[in-house]
């Protein structure tokens, strides 16, 4: 497109475009925006060294002139778009991009990969910290993804009320709290049981969290105990009936006076299984697939597309794809969420060219994320996780339950509500 654009004398019109979904994953009430933080630290680092130039020019990919425009490529337009951590729904303008339509085209890939994943993990996230009902979520998952994904999905659950991260390049690159335990390896290398158990509080202290069901449950947790003293961190169960083991467990620490004494669950956990552990004795849940697999939704299923551009004099005309199943609606977007005096939301609300007509409770959505192609948002892991504990304390009540539904509010246009 870039090569053909170049050739047409069209690349360098000034372009709009837009990343949104026309739908949320099946099921699910809401959306959560993550990856901008990571979208933009992407964005300082796009360009083409020689490494790449010379392999597209080796393999005759695009011609001189193009090689050429790549050669000295560096954004330079402007963004807009949700914050990190923000709400969205179908039809949300989760950024806006503009800039030449050859810069814009350019970033498709970029700014696909990194919000389709992270938007996914995050959705997932948040659902799993809402069914937790405020009991502190271990991110787990760096086995079951690919390695890089793994750092991102640590930062997305972050962003969504994860407490912590098991995945020590997040906690090293994002200043995640980080937190571990062992594995059922350590204890099988070990000659007993009792042998494993003192070389962990030994070295790591009685702070410090057990694996007790490598063998029989009970047995370990009085040994764990007999070793470690009544001041021993926590104990985690891994397998097995967790409803009923937990019970278990925690009668047996309380008897041996070990009241203080944590029990971390973990196995193949989701928002579902999580949620039937409400009731049960469990201070901490550790989270591994479900998670880094978006819950059954691996991707955002979000979409990039141009929205207006410059005709021949320059005046931006309104574009959009029109088919049976995959409508856009052309034109830049303006978006606020509809809030109550009382402080609930109410409806999402995109005008098109124009801001949405709005009073004092209502909350404009998109912010300046790029100037210029100079990088102005404060988009940290924090900063987001922080955003998200607001912006879900907006929505209805439905919004937490698990079970199937629509949107928990509707999108408006601006022009469908004058």
């Amino acid at each position: 497109m870039l090569q053909a654009a170049l050739h047409s004398g069209a690349a360098h019109r000034h372009s709009v475009f837009e990343l949104f979904g026309r739908r949320l994953p099946d099921g699910r009430r809401y959306g959560v925006v993550a990856g901008v933080g990571r979208m933009l630290e992407a964005l300082s680092e796009f360009n083409f060294g020689p490494e790449e130039l010379e392999f597209l020019e080796s393999q005759r990919i695009v011609d001189s002139t193009t090689l050429d425009y790549l050669r000295d490529f560096r954004f330079t337009g402007s963004m807009w778009g949700y914050a990190e951590g923000e709400i969205y729904f179908p039809g949300s303008p989760l950024l806006i991009v503009e800039g030449t339509f050859a810069e814009a085209c350019m970033l498709e890939t970029l700014l696909l990969s990194i919000y389709n994943h992270d938007c996914a993990i995050a959705s997932a996230a948040s659902r799993m910290a809402t069914a937790a009902g405020g009991r502190p979520l271990i991110e787990m998952g760096s086995r079951r993804t690919h390695e890089a994904a793994a750092v991102a999905c640590a930062r997305a659950a972050y962003v969504c009320g994860f407490a912590t991260t098991s995945n020590l390049e997040a906690a090293r690159r994002y200043g995640i709290p980080s937190a571990g335990t062992s594995a059922h390896s350590f204890t099988l290398l070990h000659d007993t049981e009792r042998d494993a158990f003192t070389a962990q509080v030994t070295s790591l202290g009685r702070s410090t969290t057990i694996l007790v069901d490598t063998y029989d449950v009970a047995t370990a947790v009085r040994t764990a105990v007999d070793i470690a003293g009544n001041d021993l961190g926590a104990v985690r169960l891994d397998s097995g009936d967790l409803v009923t083991q937990a019970h278990e467990v925690r009668a047996q620490l309380d008897a041996l006076g070990a009241t203080s004494t944590r029990i971390v669950v973990t196995s193949d956990l989701d928002e579902h299984a999580i949620a039937a552990l409400a009731a049960a004795p469990v201070d901490a849940y550790g989270v591994g697939t479900s998670l880094v697999t978006g819950s059954g939704h691996p991707t955002a299923g979000l979409v990039y597309k141009l929205v207006s551009r410059a005709d021949d004099t320059g005046r931006l005309v309104d574009v959009a794809k029109k088919s049976k199943d995959k409508n856009s609606v052309g034109g830049r977007k303006h978006a606020l969420r509809r809030v109550t005096e009382y402080g609930d939301a109410e409806a999402e609300v995109i005008g098109i060219g124009e801001r949405p007509l709005r009073d004092d409770n209502d909350r404009d959505l998109l912010v300046e994320l790029v100037r210029d192609g100079d990088v102005i948002a404060d988009a940290s892991a924090n900063a987001g996780r922080a955003h998200h504990k607001r912006a879900l304390a907006e929505l209805p009540a439905g919004a937490r339950r698990l079970s199937r539904g629509e949107p928990v509010i509707p999108t408006l246009y601006q022009d469908t509500i004058r």
